[in-house]
Parts: C-alpha cells; sequence; structure tokens
C-alpha cells in the first residue's frame, strides 16, 4: 500500500482520529494483523492558531509547506492536511511537494453529489465560514454551500476553539449545534457538512434531519481506498520491498 504522510496537530484531538480511523479501515479491508503505512507530523497548534488569528496565511502556509516536504523526504506517497481550514493554504502544501495531497472539500463534494444533494449547509471554525475558498471550491463541483448567520458562526466557532480543540464535549453545545443544523434545514440545506474535522467529536447523523457529511471519516477513507489501489495493483509487492530498500538505506 502506498504510505500515508498526515500533517496534523491542527488539533490533536481530530489527528489522535484520523489516525485511528485510519488503522480501522485497513484492518477492515485487509484482515489480520494489517494496519495502515504511515508517517505522522503533529505540529504545535497553538503557533498555527496565532497565525490564523493574525490573518497570517501565507507565512502559516510556509510552516506546512516545510512539514509536509519532511513527511514526503520520510517516505510519503500521499498526503494528508488533518484539517479544514488550513486547506485555505491547500496550494501552498502541495507546491511544496510531489506527491498528491488529497483535498478534505474535494473528498466531501464528491460525497455530497454521490448522495444526489447540491444545497449543503457548514458547520466550521469562523474562519472557513468567512473564506470564500471553501464554498467557491464546492460550487465548482456544483454543491451550493448555506452558513450559519454571524451569532450562530460565533457560537460554532468558540465551541470548536474553547471546547472540542481541548477535548471537552459538552451536551450544552450539543444541543447548541442542533439548533444551528435545524436553521440550516430551514433554509433549504439538504445536507449537514461537518467541516471542521473536531466537530464529529460532539454531533453526528443523530444530531441532524437530513444527510451528514463527516468530513474527517471521509477525508480518511479516500485516503485509504487510494493507498490500497495501490496494493491491489500488480507488481504492488516487489514495488512495496524497493520503497523499504530505499528508506533502509538511508
Amino acid at each position: 500500500m502506498l504510505t500515508i504522510g498526515m500533517l496534523g496537530g491542527m488539533s490533536w484531538e481530530s489527528t489522535a482520529v484520523y489516525y485511528r480511523l485510519a488503522n480501522e479501515l485497513v484492518r477492515e479491508r485487509l484482515g489480520g494483523l494489517h494496519s495502515a503505512d504511515c508517517l505522522l507530523r503533529s505540529v504545535d497548534f497553538a503557533a498555527i492558531e496565532r497565525l490564523q488569528a493574525a490573518g497570517a496565511w501565507r507565512e502559516a502556509g510556509e510552516v506546512l509547506a516545510r512539514e509536509a516536504a519532511a513527511l514526503r523526504a520520510g517516505g510519503a506517497q500521499l498526503l494528508l492536511l488533518c484539517t479544514n481550514t488550513m486547506h485555505e493554504v491547500a496550494a501552498q502544501v502541495q507546491a511544496a511537494v510531489d506527491v498528491p495531497l488529497l483535498h478534505i472539500v474535494d473528498v466531501t463534494a464528491a460525497a455530497v453529489r454521490a448522495a444526489g444533494l447540491r444545497r449543503v449547509g457548514l458547520l466550521a471554525t469562523g474562519f472557513t465560514m468567512r473564506q470564500a475558498s471553501y464554498r467557491e471550491r464546492m460550487a465548482a463541483a456544483g454543491v451550493e454551500v448555506l452558513v450559519p448567520g454571524g451569532a450562530q458562526r460565533e457560537l460554532v466557532h468558540r465551541v470548536i476553539y474553547e471546547e472540542l480543540c481541548r477535548g471537552v464535549v459538552a451536551e450544552a453545545s450539543r444541543a447548541a449545534y442542533r439548533e444551528v443544523v435545524a436553521d440550516l434545514v430551514a433554509a433549504g440545506a439538504e445536507g449537514i457538512v461537518l467541516g471542521c474535522t473536531e466537530i464529529e467529536l460532539l454531533v453526528g447523523p443523530a444530531d441532524a434531519p437530513v444527510p451528514v457529511f463527516p468530513t474527517t471519516r471521509l477525508h480518511v477513507t479516500a485516503a485509504v481506498e487510494r493507498a490500497l489501489a495501490a496494493h491491489d495493483a500488480p507488481g504492488a509487492g516487489e514495488a512495496a520491498a524497493a520503497r523499504r530498500d530505499i528508506l533502509t538505506s538511508r
């Protein structure tokens, strides 16, 4: 299988889910003692969050591009940026490596379209909900995105940074998110995108009257499918042995 490079730590709470899901999915597919062939680089989120708050996206992109290059140097053959918000700098990250960066928006949009939907509500950080790039990329794939109003955007963002990123899962916040979801559905959302990797720690399909699209699970599933497609390809065993020889000779 391909070696998956995970660039995480934004926050580590959701990155831990990425790691667990990747290994569970590989074991389900291959059985026995199989697990994901992966590399994980977990950055200090406090440093990234300061750049987010300052609007220093290019500088944040430079940091993550260097980390992505380090993953590639370590043998990663497919990259995951384990965060929705920092896909704002996905182009910088991709430009730093010669292997594919699997974009979380592309994976999510494909799932929405496969479900036959064209309009979704987005729950995400305030950055993601305000910035045009996420919505524009979804629109390019044929999916219209609705976002909550100002006060609800602030609520959703606050819960992410002050609670979920710190490992706090509160019933009051779950109830508040359900109200936001209900308002998005009333505004015409046919589905709800959980567009922050931490949100899946709080809400899921049972919290919405319409289909829910968990971006973390969708992202990891797509990565594992791509990695294992190489496992199934003719000559995959010989290629894997050659990669091991290269890595152990460094």
